[in-house]
């Protein structure tokens, strides 16, 4: 299959992968609370190819759950997240910050995820030039990547909408993130392809044809047009205004061919459903829509 060739999903989802956000287990309180072999075992039934957990949900559990994943038949496709490495809600000083980010890392080794994604953390504090806090972030992802890479861990910056960009992002486009790779220099530094943060910028196809092997993940949702929450009122794939099929023909163009992880916060709508029925839209929509 050439590189310029869009995968055809409608009958064979192998390629789906669920982060576990979807059914709300990212935040306390929310979702129905299974377990992670609850959630592991709902999606091999449903042919899944793979899941992405959230750190809460690990614990110390890491390499049984990953063995639990595999032996499923599947893969753990990545870890959310690091710590915020920059800005106001950083997890204290630069070594408590340091240890966060290398504790991540740890467990994503143990849980045999190749990928930890990267949410970066805002501007910092009375450092007003974005460029500015991006050097920082290098710099901490600098002193990271070698470690990843001893561990066998790949890291996915994530550029996020440029709505979170006071205080949970200081990389809000797929090129702020090639740009910041370029100053780590690290083999195994990437992209993270989040439609819900990406699918406003025109600029898009030029930015991932850049990046090519560098695209680590492509996560899917929708951005719905009188979206109630920018945070927690993400849509379901074909229920908002984002080009599905177009973004991911260029993921796809610019070489990328791993799994594509359904991510979607969404408190007072999915996050109330019944899990079973999440998962069986999603395998719908899937099919249909992406």
């Amino acid at each position: 299959m050439g590189p310029d060739i869009v995968r055809d999903f409608s009958n064979d989802h192998s390629a789906l992968a669920l982060n576990t956000a979807t059914l709300g287990h990212n935040l306390e309180g929310h979702g129905a609370g299974w377990s992670p072999e609850q959630v592991i075992d709902a999606c091999a039934e449903r042919g899944y190819g793979g899941i992405v957990f959230w750190r809460r949900e690990v614990g110390t559990r890491a390499q049984e759950i990953g063995d639990r994943v595999r032996a499923a038949g599947m893969q753990v496709v990545g870890l959310c997240r690091t710590p915020f490495l920059t800005g106001p809600l950083v997890p204290g000083g630069h070594d408590a910050i340091m240890d966060d980010f290398f504790a991540s890392i740890d467990m994503a080794a143990g849980l045999g995820a190749s990928v930890l994604t990267i949410v970066t953390g805002g501007p910092e504090p009375r450092l007003k030039p974005l460029i500015e806090s991006q050097k920082i972030l290098a710099d901490r992802i600098a002193l990271a990547a070698p470690y990843a890479a001893e561990r066998g861990v790949n890291l996915a910056l994530e550029p996020l909408n440029p709505v979170y960009g006071g205080n949970r992002t200081c990389v809000m486009t797929v090129a702020d993130a090639l740009r910041v790779c370029d100053m780590v220099g690290a083999p195994n530094l990437g992209v993270a392809v989040d439609v819900y943060h990406v699918w406003w910028d025109t600029t898009l196809p030029d930015a991932l044809a850049k990046a090519g092997q560098r695209i680590l993940g492509y996560h899917l949702c929708d951005w719905l047009a009188d979206t109630s929450d920018m945070l927690l009122d993400r849509g379901m794939m074909g229920d908002g205004v984002a080009d599905l099929k177009g973004i991911r023909s260029a993921v796809e163009a610019a070489g990328y061919r791993g799994l594509c992880e359904v991510e979607i916060f969404s408190s007072q709508n999915w996050w109330q459903r019944e899990p079973t029925e999440v998962l069986d839209t999603v395998v719908d929509r899937f099919r249909s829509v992406c």
